[in-house]
């Protein structure tokens, strides 16, 4: 560990975005729910905090790339997502709401893409340990997972918005903790960005990355209100989001180990297959406990796994010089697309078609990403 640079300060910043992931996933949701919102307007909301993610990680990677100072930016970014975010306590309605989250969403998702690339800068040739960093913020989602659904047990759970500000307060003063420095580029290529991102394999990647967050839709918008319904607890509801972070920190401690040994296409392809079965798992037995818990192992698989090789497969296609775009378009194609499309189907057919259908369609698609990756992700 000590070999990293900078490593304390890097897994501070990794520790408050994903706890304030952490936050949000299980229980924005449940917020919404308890504001009175129906199962369209709350896929429609998530939908427009993820579609954000469109547009704004490219944005800053570009001024990344071409400023060479993303330090500068992520705390900047950071800062305004924290101002803007205190505006969502001034009302409740769904026009407030949709302008508080669209707005806040555009400097929020901003601020990891160009962390991303500054992080693997710094490890340099031990990109391969990037996993190692990366786990604090797993750690970061699992503590606040489990704090919060204690604490809802006890008080409502409209004290969410509060909570996040200072989770996106810590986002901001950590990013003050890691130095603004410029690091050499070691791989750098003729091609232009645009040039590579045209190649099939590029292609196939990013449309895989897409279809794998695509297949949460169902899981980060209904998960935590379809237990609900089944007579969870959210204390319980809580503990099952962070058992499947837990998994997830698993695997990024051996994720090393694992990329030294076995190719980021077959490890790519047991993700999404581990995935698909993930889904029907949680469709068809949601009234089974022990298969619940099983089924939140494959978290390692359906988020580490496939987010270290992701990860892995851009740094490879992508010059040292193009690597904020790469990292800003892998974010906006997979969880800012993917994210949006998955919440919105999952909104408009909860109520309509049931639980089982969105899990089902779920697991046909990391179906259809076996195929391609199969056929067309090359290393």
């Amino acid at each position: 560990m000590k070999t990293l640079p900078y490593y304390w300060r890097l897994s501070a910043f990794y520790f408050f975005y994903y706890a304030s992931l952490g936050a949000f996933l299980p229980y924005w949701a449940l917020y919404l729910h308890t504001l009175g919102f129906n199962a369209q307007a709350i896929g429609e909301l998530i939908a427009i905090l993820l579609a954000m993610k469109i547009i704004a990680p490219n944005i800053s990677g570009w001024i990344a790339d071409h400023t060479g100072r993303p330090i500068a930016l992520v705390r900047l970014c950071a800062l305004l997502a924290a101002l803007f975010f205190i505006t969502i306590l001034f009302g409740q309605s769904y026009l407030w709401l949709a302008i508080v989250l669209g707005v806040f969403s555009v400097f929020w998702h901003a601020t990891l893409p160009p962390f991303e690339a500054y992080t693997l800068a710094r490890l340099g040739k031990q990109s391969h340990r990037y996993s190692q960093i990366r786990l604090w913020g797993s750690i970061g989602f699992i503590l606040t997972v489990i704090l919060l659904g204690w604490l809802f047990e006890s008080f409502s759970v409209t004290l969410l918005p509060i909570l996040l500000i200072v989770l996106f307060a810590g986002i901001w003063l950590s990013s003050l903790l890691v130095p603004e420095k410029k690091t050499a580029h070691q791989f750098v290529s003729s091609e232009s960005f645009y040039q590579v991102i045209k190649r099939p394999s590029a292609i196939a990647l990013f449309l895989v990355c897409f279809l794998m967050q695509a297949s949460h839709g169902p899981y980060y918008t209904f998960y935590s209100i379809y237990l609900e319904d089944y007579g969870y607890s959210r204390n319980l509801i809580g503990q099952l989001w962070a058992l499947g972070v837990v998994a997830e920190v698993g695997i990024f401690l051996v994720m090393h180990h694992l990329l030294t040994r076995f190719g980021l296409k077959q490890l790519l392809i047991i993700s999404f297959g581990l995935s698909g079965l993930r889904w029907l798992l949680i469709g068809y037995y949601v009234e089974s406990l022990p298969i619940l818990l099983f089924a939140q192992l494959f978290h390692a698989a359906s988020f580490g796994m496939y987010h270290g090789i992701a990860i892995q497969l851009i740094r490879q296609h992508f010059a040292d010089h193009h690597q904020g775009r790469a990292q800003a378009l892998y974010s906006s194609i997979s969880f800012g697309a993917g994210g949006a499309v998955g919440s919105l189907v999952s909104g408009y057919t909860w109520e309509n078609l049931g639980a089982q259908f969105n899990y089902l369609w779920a697991t046909l698609i990391c179906v259809i990403a076996i195929w391609i990756t199969w056929r067309w992700v090359g290393e």
